[in-house]
């Protein structure tokens, strides 16, 4: 290896450049790979490569393309040695190479056949699998000309799933910072550093011109290229305390904006340059006027309800509709010539929110406000509402990179890493994953825990395959041995990818119960993914997922369990059982022995029609066909039946007002309030408590529910009961007298160009043959909305009818102390 960097050695002064001599350097067991960017008299890329102890090495003028048509001319430079891989700095000027050099990708690479043989011949076939750089390359040796000092090869890119069109974009103009501390070449060479530390980027923070301070808080500093973001702890319930204070968990992409002058940058918690994805976000930032800053946020997409959406962020990420993104600010980093890291949180954070002074209240950038006091309740009330949980963080403490127990994380639903060890093909879609099969590590095993077969969209099943596809063995990778059925139809593929997993349970054996797919995480590694920690009080706050008993068998099968219902949110026909699986006993309650009205949608979205009726291929054996009076209709008469009816595709439940042993006498009305054109959610709340105070004076009580979608419906319980004429009559006289007594606000005519400004109040649930959305029941509409009961105290924070999703419901039910609904029964008055 020594006599291999002989050439290298002679070329430099180590007294005058900090670059590495490569004295005492073993063979790694690994070959890696790294791009330098390396701004020297003229702009170029030095591919190298780990060869035989040494990096090989060529100089790519252009840099290299992603478009295989493009030939990269590639200049065979001298060995290099393996200290280079994480090297970057400026070499001198005057000195060989001088100019800076960052590293601008870097990885593992894998010849094709024998490395020796092939620079022999001058044809090298490889793989990258770098941050940047993946796929499959060629380097092509030339004749060259007889004065050639240099040999000439040409770098080309294969023709796969990471090669680009012409046109697609350049990664080079894309990504322009180091993959290892966040800086430019500009960057780099401004700081006047020999020597890098790139063991912690919060070691590069005197990189660039500090502008004039004109705070007096904090202490004078150069404007970080990127620190490394604060990271918390996972934690089963809030502290309690005087030093905390209390945010919400928002569920979107952690972003660091560095403001310089007329420049914003949006990097990853990796330090990747993102500001091309979200260019509404740094349009909003940029107008801010800061004249420096670096801001701790996190970029999310909120659903009508106002939930952070990561299944609707990602969406928009793929179809490049981010208009509606929303950046949260939660921290301030540095500010007009100032480094504020030291100063406690509390007076950041007034520092950020006197920064944040000019935003207006529909921009895209908003001050992430705190709580100081009851954590815990905080906490619950989050889960109640469907959030995705709290941060807590010491109000005393200075920003530090890394996890820390000075910010806390409690979650109401739980997630975690895991490896995929094989797939499971799609039954309803060629070249698609069905489901994934996952793994852990414990100690030297690798762990086989289940399957996870909801949350893919159409496309990220096709993508999955495609990543998967290549990866391919023909047996297990688990270290025991697998039971037949979880092998049945299975392809297994090496350990490698690692994807993020929602979970509500554990089986006792330790297998995963209602999990959803969430993303895939390229920045995690394969070889640290183990079973989280689960918290004492997981059932409290869902910091992990708890562990339950098996869940009672259902004799229904279904067909096509990978069909995607829901593409927006990837949620299955197999996703769908497990929901009403665990919500079973509080939907029962409301569907069981009524007739009912079905929203059946066998191909998803978009292909709904009701159904009223039995059908051909109706499962007989679970739901029954009845007689109520001269009608046929469908009935349920338990969990099964409820379970088969996502057999058949149904997005929607809507019973009878009524049961099949008395149909012809009501025992609830429902009045269904839909908002109009202008009316907004404090309008319509008013609405229903007046409508609520109305029932109240003629002695009725009234129950309330979201419906899924923009709407409330007013429930009210029956004894006694009347037939539907009287109900009918009676529904009619409320909306009549509330739209004549308040004309601005009601309207009882079904009339659209009537409700504009004004609710609805639509009586005509009430007779006989009509239905109303059952409580629990999924809707036929984007994000997998659920009509879900209420507290008349939550009404003015739920912000939206269609709040709750089959994604968040179980953290509400997880955490309610008392079912809203629970004297619903008990409260049923004759109808006057």
């Amino acid at each position: 290896m020594d006599k291999l960097l002989e050439p290298y050695r002679a070329k430099r002064d180590f007294t005058l450049s900090s670059e590495p001599s490569g004295r005492g350097r073993r063979r790694a067991r690994k070959g890696r790979f790294v791009v330098h960017k390396h701004d020297a008299r003229r702009l170029h890329y030095d591919l190298r490569l780990e060869v035989d102890g040494v990096l090989k090495s060529w100089a790519v003028t252009r840099g290299p393309s992603l478009v295989p048509s493009d030939k990269r001319l590639a200049v065979e430079t001298e060995d290099h040695p393996i200290e280079y891989l994480r090297w970057e700095g400026t070499i001198p000027k005057g000195q060989y190479g001088g100019g800076s050099m960052i590293v601008w990708d870097t990885g593992t690479w894998m010849p094709v056949g024998d490395v020796a043989a092939a620079l022999a011949k001058g044809h090298l076939e490889f793989a990258l699998d770098g941050e940047r750089l993946k796929g499959c390359w060629h380097l092509v040796r030339m004749k060259g000309r007889g004065g050639d000092k240099k040999r000439p090869w040409l770098l080309m890119k294969v023709e796969d799933e990471y090669a680009r069109a012409k046109g697609d974009g350049d990664i080079l103009e894309e990504q322009e910072i180091s993959v290892q501390s966040g800086r430019t070449n500009a960057e780099l060479a401004a700081s006047g550093a020999l020597r890098a530390d790139h063991k912690s980027r919060a070691r590069v923070a005197k990189s660039a011109k500090a502008p004039a301070a004109k705070s007096s808080a904090g202490k004078k500093g150069i404007l970080p290229p990127f620190v490394e973001p604060a990271l918390a702890s996972l934690a089963p319930a809030a502290p309690s305390g005087p030093d905390w204070l209390f945010e919400i968990k928002h569920d979107g992409y952690r972003i660091q904006a560095r403001i310089d002058g007329g420049k914003v940058r949006l990097l990853t918690r990796s330090g990747l340059d993102w500001t091309a994805k979200f260019k509404p976000v740094a349009q909003a930032l940029k107008a801010l006027k800061l004249p420096s800053a670096l801001i701790d946020g996190e970029i999310v997409i909120e659903t009508a309800s106002g939930v952070s959406s990561f299944s609707a962020l990602q969406n928009a990420l793929m179809t490049g509709e981010i208009d509606s993104a929303i950046f949260y600010a939660f921290d301030l980093l540095y500010l007009d010539g100032r480094d504020l890291r030291d100063l406690p949180l509390v007076e950041r954070k007034d520092l950020l929110q006197q920064a944040l002074d000019d935003v207006g209240p529909d921009s895209r950038i908003r001050f992430s406000e705190h709580l100081t006091k009851d954590g815990p309740a905080m906490a619950r009330h989050a889960c109640q509402l469907g959030l995705e949980g709290i941060i807590a963080k010491r109000a005393s403490a200075p920003y530090r990179s890394g996890r820390s127990d000075h910010w806390r994380k409690v979650k109401c639903t739980s997630s975690q890493e895991f490896v995929i060890g094989g797939y499971m093909p799609s039954t309803s879609a060629p070249r698609a994953v069905g489901s994934l099969i996952l793994g852990i590590h414990e100690g030297e095993k690798f762990v086989h825990v289940g399957r996870v077969g909801t949350g893919f969209t159409n496309t990220v099943a096709r993508d999955l395959w495609n990543a998967l596809d290549p990866l391919r063995i023909d047996a297990p990778p688990f270290s025991d041995p697998l039971p037949p059925l979880a092998r049945r139809h299975a392809k297994w593929v090496e350990p490698k990818l690692v994807c993020e997993v929602t979970l509500r349970a554990w089986t006792s054996d330790g297998q995963l119960r209602h999990a959803s797919f969430k993303t895939l995480r390229p920045d995690a590694t394969a070889e640290e993914v183990v079973r989280m920690t689960e918290p004492k009080r997981a059932r409290t706050s869902k910091g992990s997922a708890r562990k339950t008993k098996a869940a009672p068998l259902s004799e229904v099968r279904l067909t096509h369990p990978d069909r995607v219902l829901w593409d927006d949110v990837g949620l299955t026909k197999q996703g769908l059982f497990e929901f009403y699986a665990e919500i079973a006993d509080h939907i029962l309650p409301h569907i069981v022995d009524r007739p009912l009205s079905l929203v059946r949608c066998p191909d998803g979205l978009g292909s709904c029609f009701y159904q009223k009726h039995g059908w051909a291929g109706m499962d007989a054996d679970h739901l029954h066909v009845a007689k109520a009076g001269d009608d046929s209709v469908v009935v349920v008469h338990d969990r099964d039946g409820l379970l088969a009816l996502v057999q058949s595709s149904v997005l929607e439940i809507h019973p009878w007002g009524a049961t099949l042993d008395d149909p012809d006498r009501p025992d609830r009305l429902v009045f269904d309030l839909d908002p109009g054109e202008g009316v907004g959610w404090a309008d319509l709340v008013a609405g229903a408590e007046t409508v609520r105070e109305r029932l109240d004076g003629l002695g009725h009580a009234a129950f309330v529910k979201t419906t899924g979608g923009k709407g409330l419906h007013v429930v009210v319980p029956l004894a006694q009961k009347a037939g539907w004429d009287e109900a009918k009559t009676f529904s009619k006289r409320i909306a009549t007298e509330l739209a004549k007594d308040d004309p601005d606000s009601f309207v009882a005519t079904v009339s659209k160009r009537a409700r504009e400004g004004r609710i609805f109040v639509d009586y005509l649930r009430n007779q006989r043959g009509a239905t109303a959305v059952s409580v629990f029941s999924t809707r036929a509409r984007p994000v997998a909305p659920v009509s879900v009961p209420v507290g008349w105290d939550e009404l003015p924070s739920l912000g939206s009818g269609s709040r709750f999703t089959v994604e968040n419901l179980s953290s509400r039910l997880n955490v309610i102390k008392r079912d809203p609904w629970a004297t619903l029964a008990n409260a049923a008055k004759p109808l006057k």
